[in-house]
């Protein structure tokens, strides 16, 4: 069975509310606060000028 390194949103939130339910405040803290530093970057970069110009 492969095992994945990576925890989507939905695993972190589970995981927290187990620790919370089992009086664990603390641990479900520090969970819910990593943040994922590989993350793509969102949508197409601006480009100048990309307009079309009339021409006579």
């Amino acid at each position: 069975m492969k095992k994945n390194a990576n925890i989507n949103l939905f695993d972190r939130i589970m995981m927290a509310i187990t620790f919370a339910e089992a009086n664990e405040a603390d641990t479900a803290r520090e969970i819910m606060e990593r943040r994922e530093t590989t993350r793509p970057a969102a949508g197409l970069d601006k480009r100048q000028n990309s307009r079309p110009t009339l021409r006579m």
